[in-house]
């Protein structure tokens, strides 16, 4: 059996690695497009910071590891799938056959349609090749704008003012983090970075980058403002790599759909990761779910199904945690709730504090927080395990800080009714 796997980020890496447990002869090919070993993107902002090296980023750090596993390595960038070939040609013309496939190609860094936004001086933040480029000029006092304040950009915003450099960030949306936090939390996080010396612009789009007369960088914004920069970083968002799949066989809509065991409409074709167009946790449409617990996850059943181990998906949790400049926000499942349910939400500007939460019925399926820590793995817990809390849904509603004290209670209340069953 031969397990061909394209994409070696954390799905593909823990796919690779999943596989040879579950089927010790198999062949298993990793094929990565990079000149670097397999690494984390989510370290890159830690190595523009100098907490780290180029290999503090790497995935898998002991020397031979892939080796030692019997796991072959392929660098190329697959361009084509010959379905009933079983075969997948690569840039270049190599070819390589394959018995079971998995799609864990990963995304790319939009570039949004921005006069000028191919001028030199402008950069994205999604490579090894990327946060080279970045180091080279992103120095003290340099002016720095920022296209993007989600997840990525405010990750990437923490390493950049940590260069000490002059950075004002762009964000079309009505708040920071609009997709992944409550406007109730995204406006707190733009206080916060407005008063670490961040500036700010939200409800503004860049419409042009121009080269400006001091050989620097001039951004009009929709607002009518104007912003001089010696760099612009495009954090906008990323979007999975499937136009190569194009005319193959296999389904794509906004990445490629997937069952429960991260099977796609083709026979012996997975996807994992954040090409994969996956059911949620709480059911309804497929939905991408790009973060990196999701895709160690998915690649993991992937494996199991490829080697024969059927194995479904629990279904793609939201889950995001970030740190922005020392404040900590946490958003998980439905934060924004849903149609119907019951929400509570209160904040404490002054101590830098915000929490809501989401229920359906006595579940709570969704939550959002900044300051609050401690209740972190507390609200993941109470999701992921579909906790019901019977009275402690109100005592909840009321005061939502007792969050520690629900989980406690209810799985105590589940600990007991489990017992009482095995006798």
């Amino acid at each position: 059996m031969k397990h061909l796997i394209l994409g070696n980020g954390p799905a593909g890496v823990v796919a690779a690695e999943t596989l040879r447990k579950a089927d010790p002869a198999a062949q298993i090919v990793l094929a990565g497009d990079e000149p670097f070993p397999p690494y984390s993107r989510m370290a890159i902002p830690y190595l523009l910071m100098g907490d780290i090296d180029e290999s503090g980023t790497w995935l898998r750090k002991a020397p031979g590891h892939f080796e030692r596993l019997g796991i072959e390595q392929l660098r190329g960038r697959a361009e084509a799938i010959d379905v009933p070939a079983r075969r997948v040609r690569f840039a270049g013309g190599r070819t390589e056959p394959y018995d079971r496939l998995l799609i864990a190609t990963g995304s790319h860094p939009v570039r949004p349609p921005v006069a000028g936004i191919d001028t030199p001086g402008v950069h994205t933040c999604w490579t090894l090749a990327d946060a080279r480029a970045i180091a080279a000029r992103a120095a003290k006092g340099c002016r720095v704008v920022q296209i993007g304040a989600g997840f990525i950009g405010c990750i990437v915003l923490e390493a950049l003012a940590a260069r000490g450099v002059d950075l004002t960030v762009v964000e079309m949306g009505d708040r920071m983090v609009p997709r992944m936090m409550t406007a109730g939390a995204g406006s707190m996080i733009r206080k916060w970075c407005e008063s670490k010396a961040v500036k700010v612009h939200t409800g503004a789009r860049v419409e042009a980058i121009r080269p400006a007369p001091d050989g620097a960088l001039a951004l009009k914004l929709s607002t009518g403002v104007e912003l001089p920069a010696d760099l612009v970083i495009c954090a906008a968002g990323v979007q999975p790599n499937i136009a190569w799949l194009d005319g193959s066989g296999i389904a794509t809509a906004h990445g490629v759909p997937v069952d429960e065991h991260l099977r796609t409409n083709v026979e012996g074709i997975y996807a994992a990761g954040d090409v994969a167009e996956a059911m949620g946790f709480h059911g309804g449409a497929r939905a991408l779910n790009a973060i990196q617990p999701n895709a160690v996850e998915q690649g993991r059943i992937a494996a199991l199904n490829m080697a024969g181990r059927e194995t479904a998906a629990p279904g793609a949790l939201a889950i995001n945690v970030l740190d922005t400049l020392g404040l900590v926000s946490s958003s998980f499942g439905q934060w924004g709730g849903r149609p119907g349910g019951e929400s509570v939400e209160v904040r404490d500007d002054g101590a830098w504090q915000y929490l809501s939460l989401q229920f359906a019925d006595d579940v709570l399926i969704g939550a959002t927080a900044i300051g609050h820590t401690e209740h972190i793995g507390v609200l993941h817990g109470l999701i992921r395990a579909r906790t019901h809390l019977a009275a402690w849904k109100d005592e909840l509603l009321r005061d939502p800080a007792r969050a520690m004290q629900a989980y406690l209670a209810r799985s105590q209340a589940q600990a007991a009714w489990t017992g009482a069953r095995a006798r």
